[in-house]
C-alpha cells in the first residue's frame, strides 16, 4: 500500500489545500470598435495587475468609411461590424470572460452613432460605450505607463486610429495635456489623398492641413519632450517596414525604436509609390496600403510639431488600456496605505501630491487654514457639505502644477488633477477639485473658460467660493513658514472678519491676502477685515490666545504705506 493511501488530512490542512487550488485570476475581454478596425483581446488576470492573453482577433471593418462626406455610418459597414461583433461575442463567451466594448471616433462623430450603439445592445446584448477623445487618449496613456519607464521623463503618448489622433503630454506618469484631433488615417485619406501616387500639390495640401490642425489645437509643449510613445496600426506598420528594411525577421514590434528620420524616409518612398507597389512593400499589410501614406504623414508632422526625434512603438495600445482598467477595478489589490486608510480619499490625494513633489508641509498647512475658514463660513453662507472635502483636496494639490511649469502652475494643476484618476472621486468631483485648484491664483473664473463654462450654475458658484477661500489660505502662508498658526472666520454685518493667531505681526501675509481678496469678496458679497489676535499658548492642555499690547514695528512694502498692526486692531481692506 502506498504511504499516501488512507491518509486523511485534518480539517485545517484540507482548507489550506482547497484555498490554494482555487483560481486567483479572472477573465476579461476588451473590444475596441475603431474607425478602421475592430479588435478583441481576451485575457486572464492576476492579482498583481498582470495578465496573460488567451485570444486576439482583428477585423478591418472600415466603420468610418464615407463618414467624412456623409456624416453617417455606412449601412454596409454597420452590417459588417455587427457580424464581426457577433463572432467576437461568441469568442468571449467561450472563455466566460467579462466584456467591455468601447467605440471611438467613427461612432462618436456619426449622426447615427447612437442608433448603431442601440442595435449592438439589442441584437448582441453588448453595452457599447462611446468614449470621448480625452478618454481615448488616457486609455492609450495608461497602456504606455504600464509598459514603458516614464519616471523622471517628459513624454508624448500618441495614439492614431482611423478617425482621430490623440496626444497626451506627460511629466513622469502624470498626464498634463490631452488633445484629440481629427487626423485619423481613414479620415485624412478620404479627404486629401486624391491621386495615386500622391502628386506634389496633393502632398502639400495634406501636409498643410495636418500642420494647421496641430497648431490650431495645441501650442508648443510647455516642457522639452524626451520621447514619443506611439500606438495604433500606423506605428506598428512603420516599425514592421523598418524591421524588414534592416533585414530583421518579422515579429513583435513592442518597444521598437524609430527615429523621426526613419519615419520621414519611409514616408517619402511610400507617397511616391502607386497603390499596387505599396501593397508589395515588405512588412506592410496590403490591406493598410491605401491609408498608410496619410497615417505616416500624421505621425511625421506630429513628431516634428512636438520636437521629438525618438519614437517608441507600443503595439498594445487602447485595448490594453481597457484591460488594465478592468483589472484595476475588479481584481488588483489596492495599494496599502495603513490601517483605516484604504478607503480614505484624502490619503490618495496626499499620495498624488507626493508624486508631484509638492511641499507637503506648506500644502498641509494651507489645507488646515482653508478648513478653518470654511468652518467659520459654512453656516452663515450655507456652504454645501461636500464642499469641505473638495476644498481640502484642492488645497493639498494646489501646487502640483509646479511639476510641469512654475509660471503657469495653476493651469497645469487643473490638468494634472483632472487626468489623475484619483481613487474614490467621481468625474464631477475631480472636475470641481481641478477647477478650485485652477483658480487658487492668477486669473478669475470666466464664462469664456471652457473648463468653468461647462459646470452647472450651482457648481460654478461653489468653485468661486472655494477658490476664494483657497486664495486667502494660500496667502496666509505666503512665506511658507507657517507663521499663522490658526485662523477663524465669522460674518459680522455686511463683512467677513478673519482672526489670525500668529507668533508675530503677520504683515506680509495680511498684505498678500488683501491683494488676492477680490475673488473671495465677490463670491461672498462681503469685504474682508483682518485681525491679529496674538500668539497661541497652551495651558493645562487647552490653547489660549495671548494678546500683544505693544505695537509691532512697521514693515515697509514697496508701493504701500502700512500702518502698525496692534493686538486686536482691525486692518480694513481698501476697496
Amino acid at each position: 500500500m502506498s504511504r499516501f493511501e488512507g491518509f486523511k488530512p485534518s480539517t485545517r490542512s484540507h482548507r489550506r489545500v482547497r484555498r490554494a487550488s482555487q483560481p486567483t485570476c479572472r477573465r476579461f475581454a476588451a473590444i475596441d470598435i475603431g474607425s478602421n478596425s475592430i479588435r478583441l483581446v481576451v485575457a486572464e488576470a492576476e492579482t498583481d495587475g498582470s495578465y496573460r492573453v488567451l485570444d486576439d482577433e482583428r477585423e478591418m471593418a472600415r466603420l468610418g468609411k464615407g463618414l467624412t462626406e456623409t456624416g453617417r455610418l455606412d449601412r454596409s459597414a454597420m452590417r459588417s461590424a455587427l457580424a464581426t461583433l457577433t463572432k467576437m461575442r461568441a469568442i468571449a463567451d467561450g472563455f466566460r470572460a467579462e466584456i467591455r466594448a468601447v467605440a471611438t471616433s467613427a461612432v462618436r462623430d456619426a449622426r447615427n452613432g447612437q442608433a448603431f450603439s442601440r442595435a449592438v445592445q439589442e441584437r448582441l446584448g453588448i453595452r457599447m460605450e462611446i468614449i470621448s477623445g480625452r478618454e481615448e487618449g488616457l486609455l492609450a496613456f495608461r497602456s504606455a505607463a504600464r509598459h514603458f519607464d516614464l519616471n523622471d521623463r517628459s513624454t508624448a503618448v500618441v495614439d492614431i486610429g482611423g478617425g482621430s489622433l490623440e496626444i497626451v503630454l506627460a511629466k513622469g506618469t502624470l498626464a498634463d495635456e490631452v488633445h484629440s484631433l481629427p487626423l485619423g488615417t481613414v479620415r485624412l485619406s478620404e479627404e486629401f489623398v486624391r491621386s495615386d501616387p500622391l502628386r506634389p500639390r496633393n502632398w502639400k495640401t495634406l501636409r498643410k492641413e495636418i500642420d494647421k490642425t496641430l497648431k490650431r489645437a495645441m501650442r508648443k509643449p510647455p516642457f522639452h519632450l524626451e520621447q514619443l510613445i506611439g500606438s495604433g496600426g500606423t506605428f506598428t506598420a512603420l516599425a514592421q517596414i523598418s524591421k524588414a528594411e534592416r533585414g530583421e525577421p518579422p515579429g513583435s514590434v513592442q518597444g521598437f525604436v524609430l527615429t523621426l528620420k526613419d519615419v520621414t524616409e519611409i514616408l517619402s518612398r511610400l507617397r511616391r509609390a502607386p497603390l499596387a507597389e505599396r501593397k508589395r512593400v515588405r512588412g506592410l499589410n496590403p490591406r493598410r496600403a491605401d491609408i498608410i501614406v496619410a497615417g505616416a504623414a500624421a505621425v511625421a508632422r506630429t513628431a516634428k510639431h512636438l520636437g521629438v526625434e525618438r519614437i517608441l512603438v507600443n503595439e498594445r495600445g487602447l485595448r490594453d488600456g481597457i484591460l488594465l482598467g478592468m483589472i484595476e477595478d475588479r481584481v488588483r489589490k489596492p495599494l496599502k496605505l495603513g490601517r483605516n486608510k484604504l478607503h480614505d480619499r484624502i490619503e490618495w490625494v496626499r499620495l498624488l501630491g507626493r508624486k508631484c513633489l509638492t511641499n507637503e508641509r506648506h500644502s498641509a498647512h494651507v489645507a488646515r487654514l482653508a478648513m478653518g475658514l470654511f468652518d467659520g463660513l459654512e453656516q452663515a453662507y450655507k456652504l454645501s457639505t461636500e464642499g469641505r472635502e473638495l476644498l481640502e483636496a484642492a488645497a493639498l494639490l494646489h501646487e502640483v502644477g509646479i511639476l510641469v511649469n512654475h509660471e503657469e502652475h495653476p493651469k497645469h494643476a487643473y490638468h494634472l488633477i483632472l487626468h489623475s484618476g484619483l481613487t474614490g472621486f467621481s468625474a464631477r468631483e475631480l472636475e470641481l477639485i481641478a477647477n478650485i485648484a485652477r483658480y487658487q491664483n492668477g486669473g478669475e473664473p470666466k464664462k469664456s473658460h471652457m473648463n468653468f463654462e461647462q459646470l452647472r450654475p450651482s457648481d460654478q458658484r461653489l468653485v468661486r467660493q472655494l477658490s476664494g477661500i483657497l486664495r486667502i489660505a494660500d496667502a496666509l502662508d505666503r512665506t511658507q513658514s507657517q507663521r499663522i498658526t490658526n485662523v477663524s472666520a465669522r460674518r459680522s454685518g455686511d463683512r467677513v472678519i478673519l482672526v489670525l493667531t500668529a507668533e508675530g505681526a503677520p504683515q506680509v501675509e495680511i498684505w498678500d491676502a488683501k491683494r488676492r481678496a477680490r475673488l473671495f469678496e465677490a463670491a461672498f458679497d462681503a469685504p474682508l477685515t483682518f485681525q491679529w489676535a496674538g500668539k497661541a499658548r497652551r495651558r493645562s492642555g487647552a490653547a489660549i490666545v495671548v494678546r500683544k499690547q505693544s505695537a509691532r514695528p512697521r514693515l515697509k512694502i514697496p508701493g504701500s504705506t502700512p500702518r502698525p498692526v496692534r493686538a486686536g486692531q482691525t486692518a480694513r481692506t481698501r476697496r
